[in-house]
């Protein structure tokens, strides 16, 4: 397993941008599939957006796509969630999760395939 921790948290307004950023621990980054889910007040978690270990593969939630963007940097075990023209209802905790994936092209987007999870970095957009 890895240890996450996720920043860039904040306030921002509609319409604007933000960048989180997942910090992992160990030196098999590459072997984990990541992902980031986000939590909002009164609902389940969801996926919104993950990335396979070797970075060539992306899935999106219909919700997010062409809105924000996945990517990773192996070399600094990073993983970063670009997040443009943000909308009140993208108010949430946003997780950063790992799944341990020897298949370097595995992309995983189920809750249940991630075995480690970061603490959550909330993000409040205002109108």
């Amino acid at each position: 397993q890895v240890q996450l921790v996720e920043s860039g948290g904040g306030l921002v307004q509609a319409g604007g941008s933000r960048r989180l950023s997942c910090a992992a621990s160990g030196r098999t980054f590459s072997m984990f599939a990541m992902a980031w889910f986000r939590q909002a007040p009164g609902k389940e978690r969801t996926i919104v957006a993950a990335i396979s270990g070797n970075g060539n593969f992306r899935y999106y939630a219909d919700s997010v796509k062409g809105l924000f963007t996945i990517s990773r940097d192996n070399d600094k075990n990073m993983v970063y969630l670009q997040m443009h023209t943000l909308k009140p209802e993208d108010t949430a905790v946003y997780y950063c999760a790992a799944c341990y994936s020897p298949n370097s092209s595995g992309t995983y987007y189920r809750e249940s395939d991630f075995g480690s999870w970061g603490q959550g970095a909330q993000v409040t957009v205002s109108s």
